[in-house]
């Protein structure tokens, strides 16, 4: 499965939607293997400005390429 990162809200550039896939599972270090985002990023998700997003995502492409997914 990919996950589609960066996609704006509604077309609206002022937000960055979430990359949760509703395949909600976490692996041993407590990354979620649906959207790759630590447990800790997707408690504080909707805390984040834009760029706190974009870094968490940018992670979160790093991850799923680490684990061939």
């Amino acid at each position: 499965m990919s996950v589609k990162y960066h996609q704006p809200i509604d077309n609206v550039e002022d937000d960055i939607a979430s990359p949760c896939v509703r395949n909600c599972c976490l692996n041993e270090a407590d990354i979620c293997l649906g959207c790759f985002r630590h447990i800790d990023e997707i408690m504080a998700w909707r805390k984040l400005d834009v760029t706190g997003k974009k870094s968490v995502l940018n992670q979160c492409q790093q991850r799923q390429q680490q684990l061939g997914k």
